[in-house]
């Protein structure tokens, strides 16, 4: 029988449990998913996004009429409806922005109470 390679410890590489030697560098393996690399993932993300949007108007060039409290107008249907995804998530950012605006002045005032207690 060959020898067993699971149960003969390699001393240069300690255990995973134990936490390296103080003044020894610890070897990187892997890579910690940064802020920076999130960016960079978002910006792919993003310009994705925008090129579909831009065919979407492309091709979408037809003008249509609009009625909406006693105006009437014509756009192309694809700056319509880009129009219309634009307007929908301002309204989310600015629901999201007074929801962390309200987090934000409960946390200070819970900071406050603990202070003085």
């Amino acid at each position: 029988m060959g020898p067993n390679y699971e149960s003969t410890p390699n001393p240069s590489v300690p255990p995973a449990s134990e936490p390296p030697a103080p003044g020894t560098a610890k070897a990187v393996n892997e890579v910690k998913f940064t802020r920076a690399a999130a960016l960079w993932s978002s910006l792919i993300f993003g310009l994705l996004i925008l090129t579909v949007l831009l065919i979407f108007i492309a091709q979408n060039t037809g003008s249509t009429s609009f009625a909406f409290l006693g105006w009437h107008w014509s756009l192309p249907l694809g700056v319509a409806i880009l129009m219309a995804a634009v307007a929908g998530a301002l309204v989310t950012v600015l629901a999201g922005a007074a929801r962390i605006f309200q987090l934000r002045r409960a946390a200070k005032k819970n900071l406050r109470a603990a202070r003085t207690t």
